[in-house]
This record gives structure tokens, sequence and C-alpha cells, in this order.
């Protein structure tokens, strides 16, 4: 069972929320906040597997609160929560550590496959947010490529290999899969991957990947 805390301080998306996860056999909420300092405190004492923050709260608001977590309570994954979609935004969420970022507008079963994505340690970007950041991606390709085949030289054979499916969107099991390793190994090669680019996420390198022309364009 996937544990999630959810943190929203509108009643009215707490309850949509909640009732979208409802159909999800997999999935719980088990704590739920109005504000990023509260989701913090709730995170501490029940350990989600996932926390599903709404950018703008108040006393301390979702990105705050997902820089917080990162330090406190590093093992939970966060899925940033919006009716904002401003490249701002976006920058600053997957800057702060997040492994997803999910406009209300979407569709429901977006959230349930942002959770799921975020709970197996691969990446999951609404349509919406993942056509701007392709977008960004691709402006100035030819120099940022450049730049990005420099920067994963430093890179083994093997964890060029695995940067590649993580730009793929796979899932560290799925990664094992493909490349015949126990799912460890896989976690164990993306954190290596991270700390040797200096990255905090996995949106980040698939970025990186994708910029190198280790994943195709499509």
């Amino acid at each position: 069972m996937i544990k999630v805390l959810l943190a929203d301080d509108e009643a009215l998306v707490r309850a949509g929320v909640r009732a979208v996860l409802a159909a999800a056999p997999d999935i719980e909420i088990v704590a739920e906040a109005v504000n990023g300092r509260e989701a913090l405190e709730l995170a501490r004492t029940h350990r989600p597997d996932v926390a599903l923050l709404d950018i703008r709260m108040p006393l301390l608001d979702g990105l705050g609160a997902a820089a917080e977590l990162r330090r406190a309570v590093p093992d939970v994954a966060v899925v940033m929560l919006t009716t904002f979609s401003e490249d701002e935004y976006i920058t600053k969420a997957l800057d702060g550590g997040a492994s997803g970022f999910l406009l209300k507008s979407g569709d429901p079963y977006e959230l349930m496959a942002a959770i799921r994505a975020a709970h197996g340690g691969a990446a999951f970007l609404s349509p919406q947010i993942a056509h701007r950041v392709i977008r960004q991606v691709s402006g100035g390709r030819m120099s940022r490529q450049s730049a990005a085949k420099e920067r994963i030289t430093v890179l083994t054979p093997r964890e060029r290999e695995v940067l590649a499916l993580v730009g793929a969107g796979l899932s560290n099991a799925e990664i094992g899969e493909r490349l015949f390793l126990v799912e460890g190994t896989v976690k164990a090669y993306v954190s290596a991957i991270l700390g040797r680019l200096g990255m905090k996420n996995r949106v980040q390198a698939a970025v990186l990947a994708y910029e190198a022309g280790l994943v195709p364009p499509d």
C-alpha cells in the first residue's frame, strides 16, 4: 500500500483528491494538512511514501515544504499539485526535488499514475507540463547538447545506460528488468549518477539524458 500525505488549504480540493484516490486499491491517504508547516510535521510522524503538495499554501508554501521535506524526511517522494503552470513554478518545483508536477485541471488518472511513479522511483509530469519542459530543453538545442554530452563523460558506460532509461521514464524496477539487474542495484546506480552529476532528482537527470541525445526526441 502506498501511503500518501495530502497538503492543500482548500477543503474542496482535498475532498476531490480523496474521491479520486478512493478508486485506487493500492493507495491510501494517511494524513492531511492545510499548510506546509503542518505537512512537514505530519510527514515526520506518519512517514508517508509520497507527499502530494499544493504550491500555494499559508505559513509555508508547497515549494518551501518540498525543500524542507528533502532535508527532514528524504525518503518521501514529492508530487506537486497546482492550478498554476508558469515556468517559474515548474523550475522551482523540480529544482526543489519534486518527482512530479500535476495540474489540478488534469485527468484524475494522472494523479494515480504520478503517485505510483514517484513511489516506484520514477518521475511524472502532466502532459501540459512535459510539453513546457521539452520546449525549454529544445531551445538552443545544439549548444545544450554539446554541454550535456560533455557533462556525462564522467559516467561509466553502464551508468549511461541507466541514465538513458531514467530519461525514458522507466522506474527502478523496470530498468532492472531491462538490464537484468536487481532493483537495489539500479537504485545504487541512480544515486551514483545523481551524485556524479550534482543533481537533486530524476527529473533533472531525465532532462540531461534528453539533452545529451541518450533519449530519442519523440
